[in-house]
């Protein structure tokens, strides 16, 4: 991971490479520890702009997790939202908002509604629904982000309140919603 941190993605990939090789040869390729590192190579994929390479990793990995843990696990809404970021940058908006929809009910039957990973999974719905240019729908799914998150989070997690209410702003202005702009810009930077 450092090397991901760092911008030496080539190294990164390379050492992941490495260590998948060596841990498939120990563990076997459905192990725990080889999906891990398989994931951390798709997000090193993801990060060279190569999405078709991370999105056939992560939907593998997927497709065993559930083998190995079921469908209600958080590893498998984790890779969900993964998969639908990756299809969301592919332009394939339906299937993201379906895969988002998916981990979404994971996380809500293991968690309950208020959990900072439903709030996530809300306001991943929500791009994907104002990439689909359906923004009243995808403000109303933000605002539903934005109480989960004033709930539960505290501490230096309340950044992630403070990063909704600066979407939320961005939002209401695309809309020209300016007055409610303004109040959700003010609340994020205060």
């Amino acid at each position: 991971m450092l090397y991901q941190q760092r911008d030496r993605l080539g190294l990164a990939e390379e050492r992941y490479e490495e260590a998948l090789r060596i841990c498939t040869f120990l563990e076997g390729k459905g192990c725990e520890r080889a999906l891990y590192i398989s994931s951390l190579l798709g997000c090193v994929y993801s990060k060279q702009g190569r999405v078709d390479d991370a999105l056939r990793i992560h939907k593998r990995v997927l497709r065993r997790l559930h083998r190995l843990h079921g469908d209600q696990h958080d590893t498998v809404a984790g890779v969900l939202c993964t998969v639908a970021d990756l299809l969301r940058r592919k332009g394939r908006l339906e299937e993201s908002k379906a895969k988002l929809e998916e981990a979404y009910a994971i996380l809500v039957g293991l968690h309950g509604e208020d959990h900072e990973g439903v709030a996530q999974a809300l306001s991943s719905i929500a791009l994907v629904l104002k990439e689909q240019g359906k923004v009243v729908e995808a403000v109303a799914m933000q605002e539903k982000a934005l109480g989960i998150k004033r709930r539960t989070l505290v501490g230096s997690d309340r950044n992630g309140v403070a990063e909704e209410l600066l979407n939320l702003g961005m939002s209401y202005k695309e809309q020209g919603m300016l007055e409610e702009a303004l109040g959700r810009y003010e609340e994020g930077l205060g």
